[in-house]
C-alpha cells in the first residue's frame, strides 16, 4: 500500500495557524500545538510546521503524522532545531526513537494526542484509531524525542 499523502489544505491551514501563533493568539489552549523550525535538507533555509507534542514520563515527543514527510526528513538530516510556541522560543536536539523504542509511545498516542487520531484517520494510516494500529506504525510513521539542547 502506497503513504498517504497530506492533503491539499493541509500546508495552506499550517500558514494560518503559524501567522496566528507569531501573533500570540491562542490556539487549542496553553498545552496546544507548537510550532517546529528545521533546516531545509537541500535548501538549507529554515523550514516550519506546526506539530502537537505528547509528553510521557516528563520527556516530550513528536509523530510524523505522514511517511515520508518533509519536516522528518530534515530532522533526520540536522537534528537540530527550534520548538517555538507564541513568542517563545527553545533550541532542542531531535532524536528519532528506533522502532522497537516507538511501538509503546505510538501505543499511547491516541491517548495522549486525541487530534492526532481524527488526522490520522483522515490520513487512512487507522481505521478506528485503536492504540494498537498505532502502535503497528512503528518504522513507519518516524517518532522523535526532543531533548532541551
Amino acid at each position: 500500500m502506497a503513504d498517504p499523502r497530506p492533503p491539499w489544505w493541509l500546508k495552506p491551514m499550517n500558514k494560518v495557524f503559524m501567522v496566528a501563533q507569531k501573533a500570540g493568539i491562542p490556539i487549542f489552549g496553553k498545552e496546544g500545538p507548537l510550532v517546529l523550525t528545521v533546516i531545509g535538507r537541500t535548501s538549507g533555509k529554515p523550514r516550519s510546521t506546526p506539530i502537537t507534542p505528547m509528553y510521557v514520563d516528563g520527556k516530550r515527543y513528536v509523530v510524523g503524522g505522514f511517511p515520508g514527510a518533509d519536516w522528518v526528513r530534515n530532522a533526520r538530516a540536522n537534528p537540530n532545531a527550534v520548538l517555538t510556541q507564541g513568542r517563545r522560543s527553545e533550541q532542542v536536539r531531535m532524536v528519532e526513537m528506533t522502532v522497537e523504542e516507538a511501538r509503546p509511545l505510538l501505543y499511547v498516542f491516541p491517548d495522549k494526542v486525541p487530534t492526532g487520531v481524527s488526522f490520522m484517520k483522515n490520513a487512512g494510516l487507522v481505521t478506528e484509531g485503536r492504540p494498537e494500529e498505532f502502535e503497528a506504525l512503528a518504522g513507519r510513521c518516524a517518532v522523535f524525542r526532543f531533548d532541551t539542547v
